[in-house]
């Protein structure tokens, strides 16, 4: 049986999920909107940052997030940002698909993530990604356009939100580019917890 194709992100309460510059991703604005993954003691192990951290629902949902994703796909704004900053073991552990006009070998990196780069477009990218995770979820990893382009293509299945309590002010909206004419959400779940609250939606044809 074929997994769902869904993605996860964190935003703030005025709906922003990046600066609006890839040189301010790792800036403090950004660190402020993931506040609440860092100090988990999942994501703590998987990049290899020390033992100890966090246990609770926000380390829960930050492992089932994980664990559910056989493969990720991905546009090449959020491959170049990642590139340069992600550690030699790449945080993904899975084959990842980059969606690009860009013409490159495979690019395997240690700890299991291999990137593949497409040309095709997002739905060649979906067809190779449902293929490799087999019976687990596909995850569009982002950036905002990306998975923008899967909502208006109706191939999102459900989303996650991490609505965190930051205000930006300016940067990325995430929704401001969907077709709401064509979606509606039925909302799944709703997790505050004390740092940010967690929204799972499942998404319908309108």
């Amino acid at each position: 049986m074929a997994g769902k194709v869904f993605f996860s992100v964190s935003m703030s309460v005025d709906g922003f999920i990046a600066p609006e510059s890839a040189e301010e991703l790792m800036g403090q604005q950004w660190m402020e909107l993931q506040q609440w993954i860092f100090p988990q003691r999942f994501f703590r192990e998987s990049l290899k940052l020390g033992k100890g951290g966090e246990e609770g629902p926000d380390n829960d949902i930050a492992r089932e997030t994980f664990e559910r994703t056989g493969v990720s796909v991905m546009g090449k704004r959020m491959f170049d940002a990642g590139e340069t900053a992600w550690p030699a073991e790449a945080p993904f552990h899975t084959p990842v698909f980059v969606v690009t006009h860009e013409k490159r070998d495979p690019w395997e990196r240690p700890g299991g993530t291999t990137f593949h780069f497409v040309n095709e477009g997002i739905e060649t990218a979906l067809d190779l990604a449902r293929t490799a995770a087999g019976d687990r979820d596909v995850r569009i990893a982002g950036g905002g356009a990306t998975i923008v382009q899967y909502l208006n293509a109706g191939l999102i299945d459900e989303f996650s939100i991490a609505l965190s309590p930051v205000l930006f002010g300016t940067g990325i909206r995430l929704f401001d580019a969907v077709d709401a004419s064509r979606i509606a959400l039925e909302q799944i779940r709703s997790r505050p917890t004390q740092r940010v609250t967690h929204l799972t939606y499942a998404v319908r044809e309108r």
